[in-house]
């Protein structure tokens, strides 16, 4: 048995934009674990956790714009992470009217 290869984000080159009830987020606060204190758009501030298949392949660190999608039942407390933006995919979605800050 060997060590798990950690991908890296260059192997996840397409970009995931919101749709539906996805929101956009900035991660304020790490929490331990896999859980996540961020401010999203939509005025919540949201205790989110990172999404399995991305644990091991995106580091999300404190001030990164990421990708949250609110679960189902307590709409405004949890969600769930979804994707990590790269530094220089934030004016591209700036441009398009997806991401004010």
């Amino acid at each position: 048995m060997g060590r798990r290869k950690v991908i890296s984000e260059d192997e996840l080159s397409n970009m995931m934009l919101p749709e539906g009830s996805d929101v956009l987020g900035i991660a304020e606060k790490m929490l331990g674990f896999d859980r996540i204190l961020v401010k999203c758009q939509d005025g919540y501030t949201r205790t989110c956790r990172i999404r399995g298949k991305m644990k091991r392949r995106a580091w999300i660190r404190q001030g990164d714009v990421v990708l949250v999608s609110p679960w189902d039942f307590q709409f405004e407390k949890r969600g769930d992470i979804i994707w990590r933006y790269k530094k220089n995919q934030i004016p591209f979605l700036k441009r398009k009217g997806y991401f004010t800050e």
